[in-house]
C-alpha cells in the first residue's frame, strides 16, 4: 500500500502552499485509491526545539540512553518513523524572510538525526534515507524567485531545502512554485493556478 507523507508548514489557517497541496493530495489519492495518507502540520502542532538535552540524548548510544533521554527523543523518534515509512513526501512551504519558517526548521531540527537518517563514515556524513523516496515540495512566495528572476539570489529556501533534505538521503527532490503573491490579486491568482498545474502532473 502507498503511503503519502503531507507536512504543513504555514500559520495561516488557509494557505497558499496548504492549498496547493491539497489539490496534488486529491489527485495522488485518485492515483492511489487504496494509498494512506499521513497529514502532520507542524504549524499548529509544532515540533519542540532542540535543546542541550536532546542534543546529548541524541549522541548517547541507544544502549546506553536513560528513560529520561529516550522520553526527549519520542517526538523525533514519531517524525522520523513517519519519513521512513513514506513512499512520497509532499512539504507545503511558504516563504518566511527569503526562508523557510521556524516551525519547518524546528521538524527539520527533529528528523535530521545522527544514527537515525544520517551517519558519519570516513568518506564524511552519509544519507541513511531512500534516495529513491518521491519528495514534492511546493513552495509559496510573495515574489518571484524562480528560474531567471533577478531575484534569485535573495531565496535561502530552495537551496536550503536541497541542501537539508539530500543530507539524510532525499536526493529525488522537486519543487512546484506558487510565487507573487504579494503582487495583487491577479498575478497571485496566476501563482496559484501555476503552482496547481506543475503538482498535479507530479502527482
Amino acid at each position: 500500500m502507498a503511503n503519502l507523507l503531507v507536512i504543513e508548514s504555514s500559520p495561516r489557517s488557509a494557505s497558499v502552499s496548504g492549498s496547493v497541496a491539497k489539490e496534488y493530495v486529491t489527485e495522488w489519492q485518485r492515483k492511489h485509491p487504496t494509498g494512506k495518507v499521513v497529514r502532520r502540520n507542524v504549524a499548529t502542532s509544532p515540533a519542540p526545539f532542540v535543546t542541550e538535552q536532546w542534543i546529548a540524548a541524541a549522541y548517547t548510544p541507544v544502549e546506553n540512553r536513560t528513560k529520561e533521554q529516550k522520553q526527549i527523543l519520542a517526538v523525533s523518534e514519531t517524525l522520523i518513523d513517519e519519513l521512513e515509512a513514506a513512499d512520497a513526501v509532499v512539504l507545503a512551504v511558504p516563504m518566511h524572510n527569503f526562508g523557510v519558517s521556524a516551525q519547518l526548521k524546528a521538524w527539520i531540527d527533529q528528523v535530521v538525526r545522527v544514527g537515525r537518517t544520517f551517519s558519519y563514515t570516513a568518506q564524511g556524513p552519509q544519507g541513511l534515507l531512500d534516495e529513491n523516496k518521491k519528495v514534492v515540495v511546493i513552495v509559496a512566495r510573495g515574489g518571484a524567485y524562480s528560474g531567471e528572476s533577478p531575484y534569485a539570489f535573495l531565496d535561502q529556501q530552495e537551496p536550503y531545502l536541497r541542501t537539508v533534505l539530500g543530507f539524510i538521503g532525499l536526493k529525488n527532490v522537486q519543487f512546484v512554485y506558487a510565487e507573487n503573491q504579494a503582487r495583487g490579486t491577479e498575478a497571485a491568482e496566476q501563482g496559484i493556478k501555476a503552482g496547481i498545474s506543475a503538482a498535479l502532473a507530479l502527482a
